[in-house]
């Protein structure tokens, strides 16, 4: 099974759909809001001076906001969609940030730069069948002392909607809609994996990375799991049996100098 043609198909058109969205308020970023959020904001500090590699950036948001932020930024997408998007958004910008199109292993497998800062977020992992030559393909990137910072969505929920939480061989093949209001019910076929927390500070550790803080979040900053409530000033939460669950988590991590 061709994992990386069925899930570039789906990416490539779900960009089309997310350029609509008000998920993503394209209008509003290029007038000059922010895609970060709190979580992200606060774990990785100040990036001015800073050069950062984004992998699974999609349509380079988020990448673009770093660079807004002072980082000069290289960022790696599987979908050829998403990835001229973010060269016309950099160029129409005029932001310091470098676009590749390419699945991240064969990134890895190429790369000779090394960043101050690699960094991936929200929904990245499952498109992932081998956690340990992705955190080789990290540590490969980063400089001596660099930092790794990954957010994520919390497999905890995965578990509630009836997906395995342990790693397994075969992935899970399903025909879904995108996770953005407009998605107009266009099926996809995406391929996915189930990763443990302990399997991904696993990879991290054996590819020589520090752990300096793994962290739960109780709160998403995205309404895009269905159950969720608005909670001011906080975000979105799910309460199972009259108790919030873990919806994010995050790991920083550092390159022995």
């Amino acid at each position: 099974m061709d994992y990386l043609t069925i899930n570039k198909h789906a990416w490539d058109q779900r960009t089309q759909i997310h350029l609509k969205s008000t998920f993503y308020d394209l209008q509003a970023f290029i007038d000059g809001k922010s895609s970060l959020n709190p979580i992200e904001l606060e774990q990785m500090g100040n990036v001015r001076g800073k050069s950062l590699l984004h992998l699974q950036c999609h349509f380079g948001q988020d990448s673009l906001s770093w660079a807004r932020l002072g980082a000069t930024v290289t960022g790696v997408d599987l979908s050829s969609e998403s990835i001229a998007t973010a060269k016309k958004l950099a160029a129409q910008l005029h932001l310091p940030a470098t676009f590749i199109n390419n699945d991240i292993y064969q990134f890895g497998q190429n790369n000779s730069t090394q960043y101050d800062i690699v960094f991936t977020s929200y929904g990245v992992l499952a498109w992932l069948p081998d956690l340990t030559r992705w955190a080789q393909t990290i540590a490969g990137a980063l400089t001596p002392g660099g930092e790794f910072h990954l957010v994520e969505f919390h497999p905890f929920n995965d578990v509630l909607s009836g997906y395995g939480y342990f790693a397994q061989s075969q992935p899970d093949i399903e025909d879904e809609v995108t996770y953005t209001e407009n998605h107009n019910d266009q099926i996809e076929t995406v391929v996915t994996w189930p990763h443990p927390i302990s399997e991904v500070i696993s990879a991290l550790i054996s590819a020589g990375l520090h752990i300096e803080a793994v962290n739960e979040h109780p709160f998403s900053p995205y309404d895009c799991i269905e159950g969720l409530e608005f909670v001011d000033k906080k975000g979105y939460q799910l309460i199972h049996n009259d108790h919030p669950i873990p919806l994010i988590y995050s790991i920083k991590a550092s390159k022995v100098k």
